[in-house]
């Protein structure tokens, strides 16, 4: 199967070339068309990110696929010569498969075990489906890279440790609290690292987003992502008593929350478990309030080091992927070499069922009158004959052509059989 995928990704390309290989939803319609309609091309997909670019083709056997998508980046997407030969990576048969099996686990992302990659993979097949440029070997790749995809989230535990900061702040309040369902939270400061913590906690249920900042207009703005509200910085003791969750990031010169602050706020809450997340520098919280009870204190460094110990065991789950993925990988070209067999085990039942015909025809006289139970008893001996011949044949012509030499074997049938295809 001559199947190539070329394509640039954040591993190859810096993020100007990326946007110019970029194909828009709008656009993907249109750039299938003309990519599947290129001489010698049956099928296309087009998968576009913010981090990669890839263009897959499955062409006919005398066709340079890689070629035909070159060209097609040069002529449709205005991409000079030098620079695709430069920066755009290629992968055919079985490298191709492998490939995109790796980039739907994730295993090929900026963030190993992300999963958004998925979804944009799967966007990309209806846009090719809809486009009618699939249906055929390269669309049964992609519905395996699926399949791959989700027997690895299930068979290992990829996708389970937070790995960026924002991401570990969540995880480490959910263990604290159960779960962030009505939970409020309160950030001081608006830090684009504050956002998106608090943007993921409300993805994760919290009720209630409150923002102080000296400049309101600031704490507006934020406060307007989430739903949230707006707070006075002068009444930033009142909210801190109430609220289960507190993300600070300021760069206020000293400290905004002492040690002897705190434990009175403990003292109005009645000891109600509360999460402190600091990720200012320097500082906008006492380290020493970690040591009051029912105070969860967390700064920047102690979630970098969770972030990084998750990612180590990420990549330990990465190998159990790779695994997972090159098994796959064979599994499927053994499926696509059994097909390639197809058509030469049909034409061999139908020539021994030619000769069968033609025997019992030969001598069809020579029984003389047959009722039709003999005749059908007839029928099935001889039937049996023949499929107890083909049974040992067809059995090895399936096994060997999974092997390497196993298309000679192929061939050997078809010159003993006298098969023509």
């Amino acid at each position: 199967m001559n199947l190539v995928v070329v394509g640039l990704s954040h591993k190859t390309a810096p993020v100007e070339v990326r946007e110019r290989a970029a194909v828009a939803n709008g656009e993907l319609p249109g750039a299938l068309a003309a990519l599947a309609a290129r001489p010698g091309i049956g099928e296309a997909l087009i998968l576009s990110t913010c981090n990669r670019v890839e263009f897959s083709v499955r062409a006919d056997d005398e066709t340079d696929a890689a070629a035909e998508i070159c060209s097609f980046l040069a002529g449709e997407r205005r991409l000079p010569p030098e620079q695709i030969d430069r920066q755009f990576y290629r992968h055919s048969g079985r490298e191709a498969i492998h490939h995109l099996f790796r980039v739907a686990a994730s295993l090929d992302s900026m963030i190993v075990g992300e999963p958004q990659i998925l979804g944009q993979m799967k966007d990309a097949y209806t846009a090719a489906k809809g486009a009618g440029a699939l249906g055929g070997p390269l669309e049964e790749v992609v519905q395996r890279a699926f399949h791959v995809a989700k027997r690895v989230r299930a068979e290992t535990g990829i996708g389970q440790m937070a790995v960026s900061v924002s991401y570990v702040a969540v995880e480490l309040a959910r263990k604290i609290f159960g779960s962030l369902e009505g939970r409020s939270v309160l950030i001081i400061g608006a830090g684009k690292m504050s956002g998106l913590a608090a943007r993921h906690l409300r993805r994760s249920g919290a009720a209630a987003i409150f923002v102080a900042n000296r400049t309101a207009e600031h704490a507006v703005e934020m406060a307007a992502q989430f739903d949230g509200r707006a707070v006075p910085f002068a009444q930033l003791f009142d909210y801190l008593a109430h609220v289960d969750v507190v993300i600070s990031s300021t760069g206020a010169p000293g400290r905004l929350l002492t040690r002897e602050r705190a434990q009175s706020l403990m003292g109005v809450r009645k000891n109600r478990p509360m999460f402190l997340i600091d990720i200012a520098v320097p500082r906008d919280i006492d380290p020493d309030v970690h040591k009051i009870d029912n105070i969860y204190l967390y700064d920047i460094d102690d979630l970098q080091q969770v972030a990084d110990a998750n990612r180590r065991q990420r990549e330990r789950e990465a190998e159990r992927a790779e695994d997972i993925v090159a098994a796959e990988v064979d599994r499927l070209l053994g499926r696509f070499k059994t097909h390639e067999v197809t058509p030469t085990i049909v034409s061999l039942q139908a020539e021994l069922e030619r000769v069968r015909r033609a025997e019992l025809d030969r001598h069809r006289g020579g029984l003389g009158h047959l009722t039709p139970e003999q005749q059908q008893a007839v029928d099935a001996l001889t039937r049996g004959i023949i499929n107890k011949i083909a049974h040992t044949p067809i059995a090895q012509l399936k096994s060997l052509a999974t092997q390497p030499d196993g298309l000679h074997v192929v061939d050997a049938v078809k010159r003993i059989f006298n098969i023509k295809e």
